[in-house]
């Protein structure tokens, strides 16, 4: 590439001067050399610094990024590189089109032309598009649904977690009494074995702590060897209250 003498000129801004860069060298603006565009870039800001013009910051903004693109671009994988580049032609493109516009408008607008208010114009409002009845019930139901969040839920939703079985202690009495009256002695697991809900266990474990306190049973052992005997006489009050009933 040959070495360009510059007439300085005003540019709008580095993209401004890389076009003119670009023109002037007969670039394919899609291929560009960085590495020669680069040394073009520095030389046209070196020769504003010496001839006292002042250098906006995003001049040396553009320098820098293309100093960064070349020093990427000579590592072994240089990825990075191609798509900075291709970020940067891409920015390049879309200036140029939008300086052919702002040409042609020029040509076509000027202050001497006659600006007049604005029309009125009714709109047609009908909706003209169509759609589908899946399409018309999906969003229905779709719209109803967000409605229902609003509604406060039924008491119903509330009762796994604000309600609970009662359980008695006099029922958990009956029950330990009987397992007792087939077999004197029971494992003290053993009472707890069909209770699966809180309120059940701890009716049970009430129940135990009343037959001791009362002297009807008696627990021997310690941990998994504990049992539950029955005392002499444990029996009595609870066989006359089943005779009753019946």
């Amino acid at each position: 590439m040959e070495k360009i003498s510059y007439k300085l000129s005003a540019f709008e801004g580095p993209l401004d001067l890389l076009l003119y860069l670009i023109s002037k060298n007969k670039l394919n603006i899609c291929d560009i050399q960085i590495s020669e565009l680069l040394d073009q870039y520095m030389e046209h800001i070196n020769a504003m610094k010496e001839q006292d013009m002042d250098i906006a910051s995003e001049f040396l903004e553009m320098a820098a990024r293309l100093v960064y693109i070349k020093t990427v671009s000579l590592l072994p994988k240089h990825e990075e590189a191609e798509e900075l580049q291709k970020e940067l032609t891409g920015q390049l493109l879309e200036y140029q089109e939008c300086k052919k516009v702002a040409l042609q408008l020029a040509e076509n607008i000027n202050f001497n032309s006659l600006v007049r208010e604005p029309e009125e114009i009714e709109f047609d409002q009908s909706y003209r598009r169509f759609h589908s009845p899946s399409e018309l019930l999906a969003a229905y139901l779709n719209a109803a649904g967000r409605g229902k969040r609003f509604i406060p839920p039924p008491p119903e939703a509330f009762s796994g977690i604000v309600t609970h079985r009662i359980v008695s202690v006099a029922s958990q009495i009956i029950h330990v009494l009987r397992r007792l009256w087939r077999n004197s002695e029971v494992k003290y697991e053993a009472i707890f074995d069909e209770k699966r809900e809180k309120s059940d266990l701890v009716a049970t474990f009430l129940a135990v702590l009343e037959l001791v306190k009362g002297k009807r049973v008696r627990i021997e052992g310690e941990n998994q060897n504990a049992t539950i005997k029955l005392m002499n006489g444990g029996m009595k009050n609870w066989k006359s209250k089943s005779s009753g009933e019946q």
